[in-house]
């Protein structure tokens, strides 16, 4: 499923996505980076209810936030002039 950006930044929800996660007027979301992309989630008390089991299944988003991490790592000590470990 695929949106647009407007001029000014907007972007919209698709309906069927703002039913699902009982998105209504003025509701709050969050977006979390990721260093490849963009997470959206329902933000407020009921955050951790609505975004539940949505990276279920897979397991690919542990292995991809440690491989994202381990890339920052690298990147931040190249860039403070420290080089890796032989035992990493």
């Amino acid at each position: 499923m695929t949106t647009t950006v407007s001029a000014r930044g907007q972007l919209v929800i698709p309906a069927s996505l703002r039913k699902k996660y009982g998105l209504r007027d003025h509701a709050k979301v969050a977006w979390v980076e990721l260093g490849q992309g963009l997470l959206l989630v329902p933000a407020g008390k009921e955050a951790v209810r609505a975004s539940r089991g949505m990276l279920k299944g897979t397991g690919a988003s542990t292995k991809l936030l440690l491989q994202i991490r381990r890339h920052e790592l690298h990147r931040e000590e190249k860039a403070l002039g420290l080089w890796l470990k032989p035992w990493r």
